[in-house]
């Protein structure tokens, strides 16, 4: 197996070889890191990378095969943590020159059951500072790349994770999502990203947590390694009163190949709110939704019923984030992001009427999705209205789609994926072909609350009849 074969091979076969002894958990980890700096070096991926710990932890792992022979379904399997999820000894920073020197005394719950699991975590992945917008990059670290194209972003706000993936730097890795965080990236980068059912994954570092609309989310390059990761990170916690009840397996078995979608109906939505989309990428989606009609499922296209969902968005975001930064000003604003400081600015007059209008609409927007599964079991939409939009952030100005200047970057690029953090209905994003750009395009699909088995169901079998995981970015300086 070549260096780029092992950097490419999936968790569960991964997790096969040092099981079956055929690799050891140090050879794995020693490879991993070594793609690591290359990658670094070239994108610009990660904030730290816990090079000395890895090699330990890879060590214990071989002494524990060695000794008991029964591990758990990661043993050996290293992973990456995005740098907003706190990593027990090992710094996190956010982003932020406030943490820069930040090394937490436990890790958060979904860490900590990765690593129960058998897992290794190598580092920790770039975002912008506090996940506050959809680029990445921050005054700490600066710019990360997008793994396909160096001149174009690799989106955000958990674009190190998406980008370490797609770059063949471990199997699987966390991301975080507040409105599109973890499936903006990785639609951009090729990789797959499950924002779950509210409270699958518990989120015991949301600073609000009972009208959270942030997830800690499984990102990988396949369907099965996102379920693996899920079922090893669900699971209630006192932490998050929305995880007490919600659904924690059947994940794994829901993504298993064959079988067929026969009696599923499925909507075809191209567009949420939205009246600009990329020719292409429109004509991509959509045969990826109708494709599953040779699966067996019923795939009826939809007229869009929905008002723009920014403002609310905003509303409340910004509401939020002037709750807990402001005070931090006087100290550190010349140290902030200047995206970070102008979005608190523009929210700072928002009134306690305005979030509360926003939280009425909230429940609108959840009663009215809810609608949709009365006729159906699952949605499919694009995930993005064009491909990667170039590395310069222009968070405040029109992007182009086709040429055209449409609206901002959160009203024109992603209408589809704020909805669902305010609703908590699970999304799964994965790659659905190459734009003649050379980028990857993504679909989006939507499902019940609490149905996300049924999500990995969809995605296994149409990436089985669609296989993507070949496809890999040509990266210069990273053989």
């Amino acid at each position: 197996m070549t260096p780029t074969d092992l950097a490419y091979t999936s968790a569960v076969q991964l997790a096969h070889m040092i099981r079956a002894k055929q690799i050891s958990a140090t050879e794995v980890v020693r490879a991993t890191l070594a793609r690591a700096q290359a990658v670094q070096a070239a994108c610009n991926c990660f904030i730290t990378i816990s090079a000395d710990q890895a090699l330990r932890d890879a060590a214990a792992a071989d002494q524990a095969l060695a000794k008991a022979g029964a591990v758990g379904p990661l043993h050996g399997v290293p992973f990456h943590v995005k740098d907003l999820v706190n990593t027990q000894g090992v710094r996190t920073t956010f982003a932020s020159y406030i943490h820069e020197h930040n090394v937490p005394a436990e890790d958060a719950a979904c860490v900590r059951r990765l690593k129960d699991a058998g897992a290794i975590l190598i580092g920790k992945t770039t975002t912008p500072e506090f996940g506050h917008m959809p680029y990445t990059e921050a005054p700490l670290f600066g710019r990360t790349r997008n793994a396909w194209a160096a001149d174009r972003t690799s989106g955000g706000s958990s674009g190190g994770a998406a980008v370490a993936l797609a770059a063949g730097v471990c199997p699987i890795g966390v991301g975080t999502d507040a409105g599109g965080s973890t499936r903006i990236p990785a639609a951009c980068n090729g990789v797959v990203g499950f924002k779950q059912s509210a409270g699958v994954i518990p989120h015991d570092m949301a600073p609000e947590v009972f009208a959270n609309v942030s997830s800690i989310n499984p990102m990988a390059r396949s369907v099965m390694d996102t379920a693996l990761m899920l079922e090893a990170m669900a699971g209630q916690h006192a932490a998050d009163p929305y995880s007490l009840g919600a659904p924690s397996s059947g994940f794994v078995a829901a993504a298993s190949p064959g079988g067929s979608l026969v009696g599923m109906r499925i909507a075809w939505r191209p567009l949420l709110a939205n009246t600009a989309i990329d020719g292409e990428v429109l004509e991509a989606c959509e045969a990826a939704a109708m494709s599953l009609a040779t699966l067996g499922a019923s795939v009826e296209p939809v007229d869009d019923d929905m008002e723009p969902i920014e403002p609310m968005w905003f509303a409340y975001s910004s509401a939020l984030w002037n709750a807990r930064f402001r005070d931090l000003l006087p100290k550190w604003g010349n140290r902030l992001s200047p995206t970070l400081l102008r979005q608190m600015e523009l929210g700072k007059d928002t009134t306690a009427e305005a979030v509360g209008r926003a939280l009425l609409a909230r429940t609108q927007l959840y009663r009215k999705v809810e609608t949709w599964f009365a006729r159906f079991d699952a949605i499919v939409m694009p995930t993005l209205t064009r491909t990667a939009i170039p590395i310069e952030e222009r968070l405040f100005e029109p992007i182009e789609i086709e040429g055209s200047k449409i609206d901002t970057v959160r009203k024109a690029w992603y209408p589809y994926t704020h909805p669902f953090n305010l609703t908590g209905h699970p999304a799964l994003t994965v790659p659905c072909g190459l734009h003649s750009d050379g980028l990857p395009m993504a679909i989006q699909l939507v499902g019940r609350r609490g149905e996300d088995w049924r999500l990995l169901r969809i995605a296994a079998l149409f990436e089985q009849a669609r296989p993507w995981t070949s496809n890999r970015p040509n990266i210069e300086g990273v053989t």
